[in-house]
């Protein structure tokens, strides 16, 4: 196996004739933390919706675990996988939106098992205990019986946070986790992400929180109108960028 757990390779995206992402590559390789920084519009949303296939590319190709996503082996090669397959192929790759996504009717206990019985078809007393772990993981033990009208903006997003870990996937994509929080709660979300990739989780994270980047990325990748501009570590990035799009970001922002 390839030692990059997610490939992106010339990665092209039109919705109609508009076209928002351009030859995009990028490999992630296993444990690594990248962040994704840019404008809003720059693609990066998209990128992410590609990667976990609730978007098709138009060209190029995106493999997790060296498996090409959308498709199956078969007899006379690749073929196009059917609904059910790309569940599976999905679930490698858990995904935390912006507005946390979250079943209204459901406890947060509830949201979390629910894809562990209706999918993986786990028992529910099995599926319960898995759920309450992670819950005590996120720091929400006792809110299991909670619904989210019930919870703050952060505390529902740690609970979606439990509901994509709850799948077990090998990679995790975070999409601006933290923009429609509270300055109060923004904290409290980043917390359980530091500990995510101190335990070594694959994360890719569209973000617009530099320090958090800084501290905990192994790669930035700079977007902007489609494509990627510029990539390195932190440092590099922060400290002494190559693009001028990259310097006009961030004299903006930091």
């Amino acid at each position: 196996m390839s030692e990059s757990l997610l490939s992106i390779q010339s990665v092209d995206k039109h919705f109609g004739q508009h076209q928002v992402l351009f030859d995009v590559s990028l490999d992630v390789a296993r444990g690594d933390v990248v962040v994704l920084i840019g404008p809003s519009g720059s693609g990066k949303t998209t990128l992410l919706r590609c990667v976990n296939q609730l978007e098709s590319i138009s060209s190029g190709q995106i493999l997790v675990n060296d498996v090409k996503v959308g498709h199956v082996e078969h007899v006379r090669g690749l073929r196009r996988a059917s609904d059910k397959q790309i569940s599976a192929q999905r679930a490698q790759a858990g995904m935390v939106f912006q507005r946390f996504n979250l079943f209204q009717h459901r406890t947060a206990l509830e949201n979390i098992t629910e894809g562990l019985i209706r999918v993986r078809r786990i028992k529910k007393p099995e599926a319960e205990q898995r759920g309450r772990a992670l819950l005590e993981r996120v720091g929400l033990a006792q809110k299991a019986d909670s619904y989210p009208a019930n919870l703050s903006g952060g505390q529902q997003q740690r609970v979606a946070i439990a509901r994509a870990l709850a799948m077990q996937p090998e990679l995790l994509l975070f999409d601006e986790p933290t923009s429609a929080l509270d300055p109060e709660t923004v904290g409290e979300v980043l917390a359980v992400m530091r500990e995510l990739a101190q335990s070594g989780m694959t994360m890719v994270v569209a973000t617009h929180e530099m320090a958090f980047a800084r501290e905990v990325a192994d790669r930035v990748v700079m977007m902007d109108a489609g494509r990627i501009v510029e990539t390195g570590e932190p440092e590099a990035v922060f400290g002494n960028p190559q693009s001028e799009r990259t310097q006009r970001f961030l004299s903006k922002i930091l």
